[in-house]
């Protein structure tokens, strides 16, 4: 179901006409203790909004990191009768309620400030927070409340946001926001152009910029896109280029588009033509991936190959919002065939690319098809006995990339990142995994629902935690979840109990792949978890 609140989800809604789950968050907020807390909302689901709308206890200050960006939660003050200030290049605040700042600007202007002049400040696009730049406005202002507002929960470089916030208090991320009717779905295309990046250097986290400009800007490859551009993008459309000069050279093929660089005077009037359907394509180079609100946009062009999630997950944000007429989005990634591992459309959804499958069976299919047919194929690659082989490799590769300790815990790993153990009596113990801030959170799940919770835990203390109450309440049940007896238990064969479990658990198709005669005990309840799991996922 498709829903609107006015014709741009992400303003022109009162605090009266606000969506439940934004309800939800600002009630969250507003019951904060003093501290630092991280809010993940995917884009098009309403960060700006929500954050002009907690409620104030004294004057706010809000920080963010593009032109764009600092006046754009102006209309949102202005409704509520609040004053509001700038400070950024040549703008200047005085003693307004509300001042929200470039970082850039801000940093250097500590000194027209007392260090309690703000109750609260709001970081936008907080995945940024480490920086060096903003750590100095944080160590100088001393603030009741901060709270930072991303809609991308993880970093290209992987470094943990934990040393600014305690912990995520409230997530919505892009799945959700499909599947609940409040963005737009994505029709996928992946279409190998022949890029060859296998040299090209990794440089925190993503690929080296100027590698990746060499690897891609070749004449031949930019006549393909045109090409694509011309018989297959509907309405109007975003590429999104691997450099300034590329995206140039792209114009040039197709110059009915404007380009829109760091370096483009006057960014707002070219913004502005798009959105009155003067210029029907932009090309841009990192400068569309964040704070731009481009609802009317009805295709992407994904010409820039990266290894960052969060990158990628930006990019597409752009065309999430809803639209009147907008029936979806249609994604177009020139660069998710690669030969490399690198991200493409099923990383929106947690999916692992390679699983999706070729492109003829990628392309035409909506991201939440993609979905369904992802968890089939993994359903019935975990029915081969080889997967629990494979499966115990992953723990072993988490626990050694990580340097953690799992204790010996015969756990299973969910598509999801759960960490899943059977320990008896409908009774599972898992460990999520961790967030943006490094944290995890513990559950024993029994039948009626959860026993035990301890939530936004450092990863490490989650597993310790799990282990510890495994050992004191589960001794006698040892020979299920310790892995060395698991080992001598779950060599027998399975249980009448357990097959008929698994029946009721999975389709028939996925049925036809167990082999019932060979089935373990250790294998079975592997299977009984990933099910039940699956089962919560679907209905979460």
């Amino acid at each position: 179901m498709i829903r609107f609140a006015g014709q741009e989800p992400e303003g022109g809604i009162k605090l009266s006409e606000a969506r439940d789950y934004q309800e939800e968050c600002l009630e969250t907020l507003d019951g904060l203790e003093k501290g630092a807390y991280l809010v993940v909302m995917a884009t098009g689901l309403g960060k700006t909004w929500v954050f002009t709308h907690v409620k104030r206890r004294g004057r706010v200050l809000i920080l963010s990191h593009r032109e764009e960006l600092v006046h754009q939660p102006e209309k949102y003050y202005a409704e509520q009768g609040c004053s509001f200030g700038v400070e950024q290049a040549k703008e200047f605040s005085d003693g307004e309620e509300v001042v929200s700042a470039s970082v850039q600007t801000l940093v250097r202007r500590l000194d027209r400030f007392r260090p309690d002049d703000f109750d609260l400040l709001i970081t936008d696009e907080a995945h940024h927070s480490v920086a060096p730049v903003y750590r100095k406005i944080y160590d100088y202002f001393q603030p009741r409340l901060h709270l930072g507002f991303t809609a991308t929960p993880n970093r290209a470089d992987s470094v943990k946001l934990g040393n600014i916030y305690s912990k995520v208090v409230f997530q919505r991320d892009i799945k959700w926001g499909i599947q609940n009717g409040w963005l737009s779905n994505i029709r996928c295309e992946r279409i190998d152009i022949g890029y060859n990046i296998c040299d090209a250097r990794t440089t925190a986290g993503d690929f080296n910029q100027g590698d990746i400009e060499v690897a891609v800007d070749i004449r031949e490859c930019n006549e393909v896109i045109a090409d694509i551009y011309r018989k297959k993008a509907v309405g109007p459309t975003i590429i999104f280029a691997a450099s300034v000069n590329h995206a140039r050279r792209l114009q040039e093929l197709i110059p009915e588009a404007e380009v829109v660089t760091a370096e483009t005077e006057n960014r707002r009037d070219c913004l502005k033509r798009f959105e009155e359907g003067e210029t029907p394509v932009l090309i841009n180079c990192m400068v569309l991936t964040e704070g731009t609100d481009l609802p009317m946009v009805r295709t992407i062009i994904i010409c820039r190959p990266t290894r960052s999630a969060a990158v990628y997950v930006q990019m597409v944000g752009r065309g999430l919002r809803l639209y009147p007429g907008k029936e979806e989005l249609l994604l177009i990634d020139c660069a998710g065939a690669t030969r490399m591992p690198i991200c493409s459309a099923p990383i929106l959804f947690g999916l692992d690319p390679e699983k999706v499958g070729d492109n003829e069976r990628f392309n035409g299919k909506l991201i939440t098809e993609l979905q369904e047919e992802a968890e089939q194929m993994e359903a019935a690659d975990f029915s081969n006995p080889d997967a629990w082989r494979v499966n115990a490799e992953l723990v072993d590769l988490f626990e050694k990339n990580g340097n953690y300790d799992t204790h010996g815990v015969d756990y299973t790993v969910c598509a999801n990142g759960n960490f899943i153990c059977s320990i008896g009596d409908g009774i599972r113990a898992i460990v999520t995994p961790e967030d943006i801030t490094g944290n995890s959170s513990v559950f024993l799940r029994g039948k009626q629902g959860d026993l035990y919770v301890k939530r936004d835990i450092p990863v490490q203390d989650a597993f310790d935690n799990m282990y510890e109450i495994l050992c004191s309440s589960f001794a006698a049940k040892r020979h299920l979840w310790d892995a060395d007896r698991c080992r001598n238990w779950g060599r027998q064969l399975a249980t009448e109990k357990q097959k008929a479990f698994i029946q009721r658990l999975f389709d028939e198709d996925f049925l036809s792949e167990i082999d019932f005669a060979t089935l373990t005990k250790n294998q079975a309840s592997s299977l009984i978890d990933r099910g039940l799991e699956e089962q919560r996922s679907r209905r979460g």
